[in-house]
Protein backbone atom coordinates (compact mmCIF):
# COMPACT_ATOMS: atom_id res chain seq x y z
CA UNK A 1 0.00 0.00 0.00
CA UNK A 2 1.70 3.41 -0.81
CA UNK A 3 1.52 6.21 1.27
CA UNK A 4 -1.88 7.94 0.91
CA UNK A 5 -2.40 11.20 -1.11
CA UNK A 6 -5.41 12.29 0.95
CA UNK A 7 -5.45 11.18 4.75
CA UNK A 8 -8.59 12.54 6.31
CA UNK A 9 -9.02 12.41 9.84
CA UNK A 10 -11.79 12.98 12.10
CA UNK A 11 -13.80 15.73 10.15
CA UNK A 12 -16.68 17.50 11.58
CA UNK A 13 -18.33 20.18 10.02
CA UNK A 14 -21.25 22.08 11.56
CA UNK A 15 -23.58 25.16 10.34
CA UNK A 16 -24.84 27.46 12.89
CA UNK A 17 -26.79 24.92 15.31
CA UNK A 18 -26.80 22.22 12.90
CA UNK A 19 -23.98 19.06 13.10
CA UNK A 20 -23.58 18.18 9.11
CA UNK A 21 -20.60 15.92 9.01
CA UNK A 22 -19.66 13.64 12.35
CA UNK A 23 -16.11 12.34 12.82
CA UNK A 24 -15.20 11.25 9.11
CA UNK A 25 -12.01 9.28 8.41
CA UNK A 26 -10.71 8.27 5.42
CA UNK A 27 -7.83 7.99 3.09
CA UNK A 28 -7.19 7.81 -0.55
CA UNK A 29 -3.79 6.10 -2.51
CA UNK A 30 -2.62 7.45 -5.84
CA UNK A 31 -4.17 4.71 -8.43
CA UNK A 32 -7.23 3.92 -5.71
CA UNK A 33 -11.03 4.99 -5.99
CA UNK A 34 -12.78 5.60 -2.74
CA UNK A 35 -16.68 5.58 -3.43
CA UNK A 36 -18.81 7.78 -1.58
CA UNK A 37 -22.06 6.51 -1.44
CA UNK A 38 -25.31 7.47 0.88
CA UNK A 39 -28.67 9.50 0.19
CA UNK A 40 -29.02 13.48 -0.22
CA UNK A 41 -28.37 15.18 2.89
CA UNK A 42 -26.30 12.32 3.90
CA UNK A 43 -23.38 14.46 4.22
CA UNK A 44 -20.96 12.88 1.41
CA UNK A 45 -20.85 16.57 -0.85
CA UNK A 46 -20.32 17.88 2.18
CA UNK A 47 -17.60 15.71 3.79
CA UNK A 48 -14.96 16.58 0.57
CA UNK A 49 -15.93 19.90 -0.02
CA UNK A 50 -14.80 20.32 3.47
CA UNK A 51 -12.30 18.13 2.94
CA UNK A 52 -10.68 20.36 -0.22
CA UNK A 53 -11.05 23.36 1.53
CA UNK A 54 -14.24 24.42 -1.06
CA UNK A 55 -17.13 24.70 1.57
CA UNK A 56 -17.52 28.42 1.93
CA UNK A 57 -21.12 28.37 3.87
CA UNK A 58 -22.01 31.07 6.50
CA UNK A 59 -21.74 30.53 10.34
CA UNK A 60 -19.49 27.01 9.42
CA UNK A 61 -17.48 25.31 11.60
CA UNK A 62 -14.90 22.73 10.53
CA UNK A 63 -12.32 20.74 12.83
CA UNK A 64 -10.06 17.72 12.00
CA UNK A 65 -7.46 16.81 9.88
CA UNK A 66 -7.33 16.77 6.04
CA UNK A 67 -4.02 16.31 4.68
CA UNK A 68 -2.94 16.77 0.94
CA UNK A 69 0.61 15.17 -0.22
CA UNK A 70 0.86 17.20 -3.44
CA UNK A 71 2.97 15.74 -6.47
CA UNK A 72 6.08 17.57 -4.83
CA UNK A 73 6.06 15.59 -2.12
CA UNK A 74 4.87 18.44 0.21
CA UNK A 75 2.05 17.85 2.95
CA UNK A 76 -0.71 20.54 2.95
CA UNK A 77 -2.91 20.80 5.76
CA UNK A 78 -6.00 21.39 3.60
CA UNK A 79 -8.52 22.12 6.89
CA UNK A 80 -8.05 25.83 8.06
CA UNK A 81 -6.21 26.80 4.97
CA UNK A 82 -5.86 30.15 3.69
CA UNK A 83 -7.07 31.19 0.70
CA UNK A 84 -3.45 31.64 -1.17
CA UNK A 85 -2.65 28.05 -0.68
CA UNK A 86 -6.07 26.53 -1.34
CA UNK A 87 -5.89 28.68 -4.82
CA UNK A 88 -2.01 26.84 -5.43
CA UNK A 89 -3.97 23.64 -4.40
CA UNK A 90 -6.88 23.73 -6.37
CA UNK A 91 -6.78 22.81 -10.01
CA UNK A 92 -2.97 22.32 -9.88
CA UNK A 93 -2.98 19.66 -7.41
CA UNK A 94 -6.92 19.10 -7.22
CA UNK A 95 -9.13 18.61 -10.25
CA UNK A 96 -13.22 18.88 -9.94
CA UNK A 97 -16.01 17.28 -11.92
CA UNK A 98 -19.11 18.11 -11.00
CA UNK A 99 -22.72 16.41 -11.34
CA UNK A 100 -23.73 19.44 -14.32
CA UNK A 101 -21.47 20.46 -16.33
CA UNK A 102 -23.91 23.37 -17.88
CA UNK A 103 -23.59 25.25 -14.37
CA UNK A 104 -19.87 24.28 -13.44
CA UNK A 105 -19.15 25.08 -17.13
CA UNK A 106 -18.78 29.53 -18.00
CA UNK A 107 -21.29 30.44 -21.02
CA UNK A 108 -19.24 32.95 -21.47
CA UNK A 109 -15.98 30.98 -22.51
CA UNK A 110 -15.18 28.87 -24.68
CA UNK A 111 -13.83 25.76 -24.02
CA UNK A 112 -10.98 25.94 -24.98
CA UNK A 113 -10.49 28.90 -22.59
CA UNK A 114 -11.64 27.38 -19.98
CA UNK A 115 -8.59 24.72 -19.86
CA UNK A 116 -6.62 27.20 -20.57
CA UNK A 117 -7.05 29.80 -17.75
CA UNK A 118 -5.62 26.50 -15.24
CA UNK A 119 -2.65 25.90 -17.48
CA UNK A 120 -1.72 29.50 -17.62
CA UNK A 121 -2.36 29.90 -14.34
CA UNK A 122 -0.64 26.86 -12.79
CA UNK A 123 1.63 25.32 -15.10
CA UNK A 124 2.98 29.16 -16.45
CA UNK A 125 1.99 27.84 -20.15
CA UNK A 126 2.11 30.71 -23.14
CA UNK A 127 -1.38 31.61 -24.46
CA UNK A 128 -0.04 29.42 -27.78
CA UNK A 129 1.22 26.33 -25.77
CA UNK A 130 -1.98 26.62 -23.35
CA UNK A 131 -4.03 26.39 -26.42
CA UNK A 132 -1.72 23.38 -27.68
CA UNK A 133 -2.20 21.54 -24.71
CA UNK A 134 -6.09 21.96 -24.39
CA UNK A 135 -6.71 20.69 -28.06
CA UNK A 136 -4.49 17.53 -27.04
CA UNK A 137 -6.61 17.07 -23.47
CA UNK A 138 -10.19 17.39 -25.78
CA UNK A 139 -8.76 14.75 -27.69
CA UNK A 140 -7.68 12.34 -24.75
CA UNK A 141 -11.22 12.22 -23.75
CA UNK A 142 -12.75 11.59 -26.72
CA UNK A 143 -14.01 14.39 -27.87
CA UNK A 144 -14.52 14.54 -31.66
CA UNK A 145 -12.55 16.92 -33.78
CA UNK A 146 -11.05 18.51 -30.78
CA UNK A 147 -9.14 21.45 -32.88
CA UNK A 148 -12.33 22.93 -33.84
CA UNK A 149 -14.47 22.12 -30.44
CA UNK A 150 -11.45 24.01 -28.91
CA UNK A 151 -13.22 26.83 -29.96
CA UNK A 152 -16.77 26.02 -29.01
CA UNK A 153 -19.30 27.59 -26.36
CA UNK A 154 -20.44 25.06 -23.70
CA UNK A 155 -24.30 24.99 -24.80
CA UNK A 156 -22.64 23.96 -28.85
CA UNK A 157 -21.69 20.65 -26.57
CA UNK A 158 -24.01 17.82 -26.24
CA UNK A 159 -24.33 16.38 -22.27
CA UNK A 160 -21.80 14.13 -22.55
CA UNK A 161 -19.19 16.54 -24.32
CA UNK A 162 -19.87 18.95 -21.76
CA UNK A 163 -18.63 16.39 -19.23
CA UNK A 164 -16.08 15.10 -21.21
CA UNK A 165 -15.09 18.87 -21.24
CA UNK A 166 -15.02 18.81 -17.39
CA UNK A 167 -12.76 16.24 -17.17
CA UNK A 168 -10.01 17.82 -19.75
CA UNK A 169 -10.35 21.18 -17.28
CA UNK A 170 -9.65 18.73 -13.80
CA UNK A 171 -6.86 16.78 -15.70
CA UNK A 172 -5.48 19.49 -17.13
CA UNK A 173 -2.70 20.22 -14.93
CA UNK A 174 -2.00 16.72 -13.78
CA UNK A 175 -3.46 16.44 -10.57
CA UNK A 176 -3.46 13.70 -8.09
CA UNK A 177 -6.60 13.41 -6.72
CA UNK A 178 -9.99 14.09 -8.80
CA UNK A 179 -12.99 14.95 -7.04
CA UNK A 180 -15.51 13.17 -8.84
CA UNK A 181 -18.84 14.38 -7.38
CA UNK A 182 -22.47 13.02 -8.87
CA UNK A 183 -20.12 13.33 -12.86
CA UNK A 184 -22.71 10.15 -14.51
CA UNK A 185 -26.06 11.26 -12.29
CA UNK A 186 -27.75 13.18 -15.23
CA UNK A 187 -26.38 10.96 -18.38
CA UNK A 188 -27.84 8.54 -20.11
CA UNK A 189 -26.41 4.79 -19.62
CA UNK A 190 -24.30 4.85 -22.74
CA UNK A 191 -22.66 8.21 -21.65
CA UNK A 192 -22.47 6.94 -18.73
CA UNK A 193 -20.38 3.83 -19.74
CA UNK A 194 -18.31 6.26 -21.40
CA UNK A 195 -17.16 8.52 -18.59
CA UNK A 196 -16.86 5.97 -16.42
CA UNK A 197 -14.53 3.95 -18.87
CA UNK A 198 -13.09 7.42 -19.46
CA UNK A 199 -11.72 8.05 -16.25
CA UNK A 200 -10.79 4.51 -15.37
CA UNK A 201 -8.15 4.72 -18.41
CA UNK A 202 -6.76 8.27 -17.62
CA UNK A 203 -6.43 7.01 -14.02
CA UNK A 204 -4.68 3.85 -15.17
CA UNK A 205 -2.76 6.42 -17.25
CA UNK A 206 -1.74 8.91 -15.00
CA UNK A 207 -2.14 7.23 -11.72
CA UNK A 208 -4.39 9.50 -10.22
CA UNK A 209 -6.34 9.07 -6.76
CA UNK A 210 -9.87 9.43 -7.10
CA UNK A 211 -12.96 10.18 -4.31
CA UNK A 212 -16.33 9.26 -6.68
CA UNK A 213 -19.28 10.67 -5.02
CA UNK A 214 -22.79 9.06 -6.22
CA UNK A 215 -26.33 7.58 -4.53
CA UNK A 216 -26.23 4.87 -7.04
CA UNK A 217 -24.12 1.80 -5.69
CA UNK A 218 -24.25 0.54 -9.44
CA UNK A 219 -22.03 3.54 -10.55
CA UNK A 220 -19.81 3.02 -7.31
CA UNK A 221 -19.21 -1.22 -7.82
CA UNK A 222 -17.63 0.22 -11.61
CA UNK A 223 -15.24 2.31 -10.38
CA UNK A 224 -14.54 2.41 -6.93
CA UNK A 225 -12.00 0.16 -4.74
CA UNK A 226 -13.08 0.86 -1.15
CA UNK A 227 -16.52 2.24 -0.08
CA UNK A 228 -17.49 4.65 2.50
CA UNK A 229 -21.60 4.58 3.32
CA UNK A 230 -22.77 7.89 4.88
CA UNK A 231 -25.93 8.51 6.72
CA UNK A 232 -27.08 11.52 8.18
CA UNK A 233 -23.65 12.65 8.28
CA UNK A 234 -21.78 10.01 10.04
CA UNK A 235 -20.27 6.99 8.76
CA UNK A 236 -22.19 3.52 8.82
CA UNK A 237 -19.53 1.16 6.73
CA UNK A 238 -16.12 1.63 5.47
CA UNK A 239 -15.05 -1.90 3.58
CA UNK A 240 -13.77 -2.66 -0.16
CA UNK A 241 -16.48 -2.79 -2.39
CA UNK A 242 -16.81 -6.80 -2.53
CA UNK A 243 -17.80 -7.01 1.01
CA UNK A 244 -20.02 -3.88 0.63
CA UNK A 245 -21.77 -5.61 -2.16
CA UNK A 246 -21.63 -9.18 -1.16
CA UNK A 247 -21.77 -8.93 2.59
CA UNK A 248 -23.22 -5.73 4.25
CA UNK A 249 -23.21 -5.09 7.72
CA UNK A 250 -25.21 -2.39 8.14
CA UNK A 251 -29.15 -2.53 7.36
CA UNK A 252 -28.63 1.33 5.65
CA UNK A 253 -26.22 -0.75 3.06
CA UNK A 254 -28.24 -3.14 2.59
CA UNK A 255 -31.48 -0.95 2.10
CA UNK A 256 -29.56 0.80 -0.58
CA UNK A 257 -28.58 -2.25 -2.14
CA UNK A 258 -32.26 -3.39 -2.27
CA UNK A 259 -33.76 -0.09 -3.50
CA UNK A 260 -31.53 0.25 -6.47
CA UNK A 261 -33.28 -0.91 -10.06
CA UNK A 262 -31.60 -3.98 -11.65
CA UNK A 263 -32.61 -5.21 -14.98
CA UNK A 264 -34.66 -8.55 -15.11
CA UNK A 265 -34.47 -8.48 -11.34
CA UNK A 266 -37.68 -6.16 -10.98
CA UNK A 267 -41.14 -7.14 -12.21
CA UNK A 268 -42.73 -5.41 -14.96
CA UNK A 269 -45.92 -3.59 -14.63
CA UNK A 270 -49.64 -5.93 -14.62
CA UNK A 271 -50.23 -6.91 -17.94
CA UNK A 272 -52.70 -4.33 -19.71
CA UNK A 273 -56.01 -4.77 -20.81
CA UNK A 274 -55.65 -6.09 -24.53
CA UNK A 275 -58.81 -4.42 -25.78
CA UNK A 276 -58.25 -0.91 -23.91
CA UNK A 277 -59.38 1.78 -26.36
CA UNK A 278 -56.34 3.48 -28.37
CA UNK A 279 -55.94 7.13 -26.01
CA UNK A 280 -52.70 8.90 -28.17
CA UNK A 281 -52.24 8.50 -31.53
CA UNK A 282 -49.32 10.17 -32.98
CA UNK A 283 -48.41 10.23 -37.52
CA UNK A 284 -45.64 11.11 -39.03
CA UNK A 285 -44.24 13.62 -36.17
CA UNK A 286 -41.44 16.04 -37.62
CA UNK A 287 -39.64 18.33 -35.89
CA UNK A 288 -36.43 20.53 -37.41
CA UNK A 289 -34.43 23.45 -35.68
CA UNK A 290 -32.26 26.06 -37.35
CA UNK A 291 -29.17 26.16 -35.41
CA UNK A 292 -26.28 28.30 -35.99
CA UNK A 293 -23.02 27.09 -37.24
CA UNK A 294 -19.54 28.15 -37.46
CA UNK A 295 -19.78 27.78 -41.52
CA UNK A 296 -23.39 29.33 -41.35
CA UNK A 297 -27.04 27.98 -40.50
CA UNK A 298 -27.88 24.28 -40.69
CA UNK A 299 -31.35 22.37 -39.97
CA UNK A 300 -30.96 19.89 -37.11
CA UNK A 301 -33.74 17.18 -37.68
CA UNK A 302 -34.55 16.29 -34.43
CA UNK A 303 -37.36 14.22 -34.65
CA UNK A 304 -38.09 12.20 -38.15
CA UNK A 305 -41.42 10.65 -38.84
CA UNK A 306 -42.40 9.28 -35.68
CA UNK A 307 -45.33 7.40 -35.43
CA UNK A 308 -46.72 5.74 -32.26
CA UNK A 309 -49.76 5.02 -30.10
CA UNK A 310 -50.46 4.36 -26.38
CA UNK A 311 -53.54 2.33 -25.27
CA UNK A 312 -55.68 3.56 -22.50
CA UNK A 313 -54.10 2.43 -19.04
CA UNK A 314 -50.87 1.67 -20.26
CA UNK A 315 -47.02 2.82 -20.14
CA UNK A 316 -45.20 3.51 -23.20
CA UNK A 317 -41.64 4.11 -22.78
CA UNK A 318 -39.31 6.54 -24.99
CA UNK A 319 -36.01 5.58 -24.37
CA UNK A 320 -32.37 6.53 -26.22
CA UNK A 321 -29.10 8.82 -25.90
CA UNK A 322 -29.36 12.53 -25.34
CA UNK A 323 -30.11 14.27 -28.49
CA UNK A 324 -32.57 11.24 -29.15
CA UNK A 325 -35.79 13.77 -29.81
CA UNK A 326 -37.57 12.11 -26.73
CA UNK A 327 -37.78 15.47 -24.80
CA UNK A 328 -38.96 17.38 -28.17
CA UNK A 329 -41.64 15.04 -28.49
CA UNK A 330 -43.13 15.33 -25.13
CA UNK A 331 -42.58 19.12 -25.86
CA UNK A 332 -44.30 19.03 -28.74
CA UNK A 333 -47.71 17.23 -27.30
CA UNK A 334 -47.67 19.66 -24.61
CA UNK A 335 -47.83 22.43 -26.76
CA UNK A 336 -44.72 23.90 -26.09
CA UNK A 337 -42.81 23.41 -29.43
CA UNK A 338 -44.75 23.84 -32.89
CA UNK A 339 -43.76 20.16 -35.46
CA UNK A 340 -42.88 20.76 -39.17
CA UNK A 341 -45.53 18.15 -39.87
CA UNK A 342 -46.93 15.23 -38.41
CA UNK A 343 -50.36 14.60 -36.31
CA UNK A 344 -51.06 13.95 -32.79
CA UNK A 345 -54.95 12.92 -31.26
CA UNK A 346 -55.94 12.43 -27.97
CA UNK A 347 -59.09 11.01 -28.05
CA UNK A 348 -60.84 12.99 -30.59
CA UNK A 349 -58.96 16.04 -29.94
CA UNK A 350 -56.32 17.51 -32.24
CA UNK A 351 -53.43 18.13 -29.61
CA UNK A 352 -51.27 19.83 -32.04
CA UNK A 353 -54.23 22.67 -32.68
CA UNK A 354 -56.19 22.58 -28.96
CA UNK A 355 -57.61 25.64 -26.83
CA UNK A 356 -55.44 26.02 -23.54
CA UNK A 357 -58.74 24.61 -22.20
CA UNK A 358 -58.37 21.68 -23.53
CA UNK A 359 -54.70 20.92 -23.03
CA UNK A 360 -55.65 20.22 -19.18
CA UNK A 361 -56.17 16.73 -20.83
CA UNK A 362 -52.65 16.20 -20.77
CA UNK A 363 -50.09 16.71 -18.31
CA UNK A 364 -46.23 16.76 -17.61
CA UNK A 365 -44.09 15.65 -14.69
CA UNK A 366 -40.63 17.43 -15.07
CA UNK A 367 -37.07 16.16 -14.11
CA UNK A 368 -36.32 18.72 -11.94
CA UNK A 369 -38.88 19.27 -9.46
CA UNK A 370 -36.67 22.53 -7.43
CA UNK A 371 -36.84 23.99 -10.78
CA UNK A 372 -40.42 23.31 -12.15
CA UNK A 373 -41.91 24.60 -9.12
CA UNK A 374 -42.07 28.59 -7.87
CA UNK A 375 -39.27 28.97 -4.78
CA UNK A 376 -41.56 32.33 -4.00
CA UNK A 377 -45.01 30.08 -3.93
CA UNK A 378 -46.29 27.62 -1.15
CA UNK A 379 -47.27 24.10 -2.18
CA UNK A 380 -50.96 25.11 -1.58
CA UNK A 381 -50.32 27.82 -4.61
CA UNK A 382 -48.63 25.48 -6.69
CA UNK A 383 -51.59 22.67 -6.64
CA UNK A 384 -54.90 25.29 -6.56
CA UNK A 385 -52.68 27.35 -9.39
CA UNK A 386 -54.25 25.40 -12.11
CA UNK A 387 -57.45 24.88 -10.07
CA UNK A 388 -57.99 28.38 -11.21
CA UNK A 389 -56.76 29.04 -14.05
CA UNK A 390 -59.19 25.80 -15.34
CA UNK A 391 -62.30 27.17 -13.26
CA UNK A 392 -62.09 23.48 -11.37
CA UNK A 393 -62.64 22.82 -8.00
CA UNK A 394 -65.30 24.70 -6.89
CA UNK A 395 -65.70 28.82 -7.11
CA UNK A 396 -64.02 29.39 -3.37
CA UNK A 397 -60.78 29.71 -2.28
CA UNK A 398 -61.94 27.39 1.02
CA UNK A 399 -62.80 24.51 -1.75
CA UNK A 400 -59.80 24.53 -3.54
CA UNK A 401 -57.38 24.17 -0.79
CA UNK A 402 -59.82 21.11 -0.04
CA UNK A 403 -58.70 19.95 -3.62
CA UNK A 404 -55.23 20.57 -2.72
CA UNK A 405 -55.11 18.68 0.40
CA UNK A 406 -56.71 15.65 -1.29
CA UNK A 407 -54.11 15.82 -3.68
CA UNK A 408 -51.50 15.77 -0.93
CA UNK A 409 -53.26 12.78 0.34
CA UNK A 410 -53.43 10.90 -2.77
CA UNK A 411 -49.60 11.59 -3.47
CA UNK A 412 -48.88 10.26 0.58
CA UNK A 413 -48.28 13.85 1.72
CA UNK A 414 -50.24 14.89 5.01
CA UNK A 415 -52.54 18.35 4.76
CA UNK A 416 -49.93 20.40 6.45
CA UNK A 417 -47.55 20.11 3.57
CA UNK A 418 -49.63 22.60 1.61
CA UNK A 419 -48.09 25.72 3.83
CA UNK A 420 -44.48 24.56 3.18
CA UNK A 421 -42.28 26.11 0.65
CA UNK A 422 -40.54 24.35 -2.46
CA UNK A 423 -37.09 24.54 -0.40
CA UNK A 424 -38.71 22.99 2.98
CA UNK A 425 -39.41 19.57 1.36
CA UNK A 426 -36.53 16.56 0.17
CA UNK A 427 -35.88 16.14 -3.43
CA UNK A 428 -38.49 13.43 -3.24
CA UNK A 429 -41.39 15.16 -1.35
CA UNK A 430 -40.94 17.91 -4.11
CA UNK A 431 -41.29 15.26 -6.77
CA UNK A 432 -44.47 13.73 -4.93
CA UNK A 433 -45.60 17.64 -5.18
CA UNK A 434 -44.87 17.81 -9.04
CA UNK A 435 -47.29 14.58 -9.34
CA UNK A 436 -49.94 16.18 -7.12
CA UNK A 437 -49.78 19.29 -9.67
CA UNK A 438 -49.99 17.08 -12.51
CA UNK A 439 -52.88 15.09 -11.07
CA UNK A 440 -54.90 18.43 -10.19
CA UNK A 441 -56.48 18.67 -13.83
CA UNK A 442 -57.51 15.18 -13.84
CA UNK A 443 -55.45 14.55 -17.09
CA UNK A 444 -55.88 11.84 -19.38
CA UNK A 445 -52.49 10.92 -19.72
CA UNK A 446 -49.19 12.12 -17.83
CA UNK A 447 -46.10 12.59 -19.07
CA UNK A 448 -43.12 11.94 -17.18
CA UNK A 449 -39.53 13.48 -18.38
CA UNK A 450 -36.96 11.30 -16.67
CA UNK A 451 -39.11 12.39 -13.63
CA UNK A 452 -37.43 10.32 -11.02
CA UNK A 453 -33.24 10.55 -13.05
CA UNK A 454 -32.53 13.12 -9.85
CA UNK A 455 -33.71 11.12 -6.79
CA UNK A 456 -31.34 8.54 -4.68
CA UNK A 457 -32.21 5.40 -5.56
CA UNK A 458 -34.53 4.68 -2.33
CA UNK A 459 -36.25 7.74 -2.78
CA UNK A 460 -36.74 6.98 -6.14
CA UNK A 461 -38.00 3.53 -5.62
CA UNK A 462 -41.00 5.38 -3.27
CA UNK A 463 -41.55 7.83 -6.56
CA UNK A 464 -42.30 4.56 -8.94
CA UNK A 465 -44.02 2.73 -6.25
CA UNK A 466 -46.73 5.93 -6.16
CA UNK A 467 -46.89 6.02 -10.20
CA UNK A 468 -47.79 2.59 -10.18
CA UNK A 469 -50.28 3.01 -7.21
CA UNK A 470 -52.04 5.94 -9.01
CA UNK A 471 -52.09 4.15 -12.60
CA UNK A 472 -53.62 1.14 -10.99
CA UNK A 473 -56.31 3.19 -8.33
CA UNK A 474 -56.76 6.04 -11.29
CA UNK A 475 -56.20 4.31 -14.79
CA UNK A 476 -53.88 6.68 -15.63
CA UNK A 477 -51.69 6.58 -18.64
CA UNK A 478 -48.36 7.27 -18.82
CA UNK A 479 -46.19 8.56 -21.39
CA UNK A 480 -42.57 7.34 -19.30
CA UNK A 481 -39.70 9.29 -21.03
CA UNK A 482 -36.44 7.91 -19.55
CA UNK A 483 -32.34 6.67 -19.77
CA UNK A 484 -32.38 3.99 -16.91
CA UNK A 485 -33.83 1.00 -18.47
CA UNK A 486 -34.16 -0.84 -15.63
CA UNK A 487 -36.74 1.36 -14.63
CA UNK A 488 -38.33 1.33 -18.16
CA UNK A 489 -38.75 -2.51 -17.85
CA UNK A 490 -40.18 -1.64 -14.21
CA UNK A 491 -42.81 0.49 -15.10
CA UNK A 492 -43.55 -0.02 -19.07
CA UNK A 493 -45.72 -2.37 -21.32
CA UNK A 494 -44.51 -1.23 -24.41
CA UNK A 495 -41.27 0.75 -25.30
CA UNK A 496 -39.70 2.71 -28.18
CA UNK A 497 -36.22 3.44 -28.70
CA UNK A 498 -35.25 6.88 -30.62
CA UNK A 499 -32.53 7.45 -31.71
CA UNK A 500 -31.41 10.55 -33.50
CA UNK A 501 -34.97 11.33 -33.79
CA UNK A 502 -35.94 8.89 -35.77
CA UNK A 503 -37.55 5.22 -34.08
CA UNK A 504 -35.42 1.93 -34.71
CA UNK A 505 -37.18 -0.42 -32.97
CA UNK A 506 -40.63 -0.60 -30.98
CA UNK A 507 -42.13 -3.71 -28.96
CA UNK A 508 -44.36 -4.69 -26.21
CA UNK A 509 -41.24 -4.89 -23.13
CA UNK A 510 -41.14 -8.28 -22.41
CA UNK A 511 -40.34 -9.00 -25.83
CA UNK A 512 -37.83 -6.12 -26.36
CA UNK A 513 -35.78 -6.85 -23.41
CA UNK A 514 -35.84 -10.66 -23.77
CA UNK A 515 -35.08 -10.52 -27.48
CA UNK A 516 -33.65 -7.13 -28.88
CA UNK A 517 -33.32 -6.38 -32.51
CA UNK A 518 -31.80 -3.52 -33.38
CA UNK A 519 -28.03 -2.91 -32.61
CA UNK A 520 -28.47 0.11 -31.05
CA UNK A 521 -31.16 -1.31 -28.23
CA UNK A 522 -28.41 -4.11 -27.97
CA UNK A 523 -26.02 -1.69 -26.92
CA UNK A 524 -27.78 0.47 -24.74
CA UNK A 525 -28.99 -3.28 -22.93
CA UNK A 526 -24.63 -3.49 -22.80
CA UNK A 527 -23.88 0.25 -21.64
CA UNK A 528 -25.72 -0.61 -18.31
CA UNK A 529 -23.51 -1.20 -15.33
CA UNK A 530 -23.58 -4.88 -14.13
CA UNK A 531 -24.93 -6.52 -11.24
CA UNK A 532 -21.38 -7.55 -9.78
CA UNK A 533 -18.97 -5.05 -8.41
CA UNK A 534 -15.47 -4.89 -11.27
CA UNK A 535 -13.20 -5.89 -8.15
CA UNK A 536 -15.43 -8.91 -8.18
CA UNK A 537 -13.38 -12.24 -8.63
CA UNK A 538 -13.85 -13.68 -12.22
CA UNK A 539 -14.82 -9.91 -13.30
CA UNK A 540 -18.64 -9.00 -13.82
CA UNK A 541 -19.78 -13.04 -12.11
CA UNK A 542 -22.33 -12.54 -9.66
CA UNK A 543 -22.39 -13.39 -6.39
CA UNK A 544 -25.71 -15.54 -5.38
CA UNK A 545 -25.59 -13.38 -1.70
CA UNK A 546 -26.69 -10.00 -4.38
CA UNK A 547 -30.20 -11.94 -4.23
CA UNK A 548 -31.47 -11.03 -1.41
Amino acid sequence: MSEPLLQVDDLQVAIGPADIVRGVSFAVAPGETLGIVGESGSGKTMTVLAATGLLDAPGRRISGSSLLRTTSGEAVQLTGASPRTLRRVHGGQIGFVFQDPSTSLNPMLTIGRQIEESLEAHRGLTRRAARSKATELLDAVGIPQPEQRVDSYPHQLSGGQRQRAMIAIALACDPGLLIADEPTTALDVTTQAQIIDLVRELQSARGTAVVWISHDLGVIGQVADDVLVMATGSVVEHRPITEVYYHPQHDYTRQLLAARPRLGKTAGPPPADPDADVLLEVRNLDVRFPVATPSGRSMVHAVNDVSFEIRRGTTTALVGESGSGKSTIANVLTGLLPPRAGTAELGTLDLLHARRADRRRIAMVFQDPFASLDPRRSVADALTEPLRTHGLGGDSAASREERAIELLEQVGLPAEFRLRYPHELSGGQRQRVSIARALALEPEIIILDEATASLDVSVQATVLDLLAELQKSKGLTYLFIAHDLAIVQQMSHNVLVLRDGVVVEAADAETLFADPIHDYTKMLLAAIPPDAPRAAPGGFSEDPATDR
